[in-house]
């Protein structure tokens, strides 16, 4: 059954280069463009993790207002906290085992940014969506194997649920298990359908 392309009023541009948000969206029977937002992703003195991807998915939706004067933009940004501890993206090796550590026989909160903006009206929707996992009591050895087969160095919290990284886990505690890749579909529908698209 080939999949039907639902019409949009505006071109749907994602501001995101991740592939995995790219492969979330592709779910929706709706095209879409990337666009490569250039953001400063550094938290501010104090601020809070849900005020950080709040305004970090704000700030990527708008980075793309520019180049796409009449669209809806979607911006998302994403952090992985234990105990109000952010645990970013990983970058390396050493570090991403250093996170696995710290997660190991923890329950860990994804919190998720998205913001839909209409660039040719400037309505904008903006929301914080959470998921959590309580990961298993982990081993040395379990942590350098996942690591050796799923190599989550560019996903926070160093792991990816899409992938290995779901053997990791004892549960899984959310609405929108898409939250936990970094684009709440469930979410962003309801935003979509406020601007006049009906996926179905």
């Amino acid at each position: 059954m080939t999949l039907r392309h639902i019409p949009a009023p505006l071109p749907l541009i994602l501001a995101s280069t991740s592939p995995f948000r790219k492969s979330v969206l592709s779910r929706l029977p709706i095209p879409f463009e990337t666009f490569a937002p250039a953001v400063d992703e550094t938290a501010r003195p104090e601020e809070r993790p849900a005020a950080l991807v709040s305004r970090l998915a704000e700030l990527k939706a708008k980075s793309a207002k520019t180049t796409y004067p009449q669209a809806l933009i979607i911006g998302s940004d994403q952090v992985a906290v234990i105990d109000d501890t952010l645990l970013g993206k990983p970058g390396n090796h050493e570090q991403a085992v250093k996170q696995l550590n710290e997660a190991s026989g923890k329950q860990v909160d994804f919190l998720t940014g998205l913001c839909l903006l209409n660039t040719n009206t400037n309505q904008l929707q903006l929301d914080v969506v959470r998921f959590s996992v309580k990961f298993r009591q982990l081993t040395a050895s379990q942590i350098e194997n996942y690591l050796y087969l799923d190599k989550p160095y560019n996903c926070s919290g160093s792991f990816k649920s899409e992938g290995l990284g779901i053997a990791l886990l004892e549960r899984m505690i959310g609405s929108d298990p898409t939250a936990i890749i970094g684009l709440p579909l469930i979410r962003l529908v309801r935003m979509l359908e406020a601007e006049g698209i009906q996926v179905f």
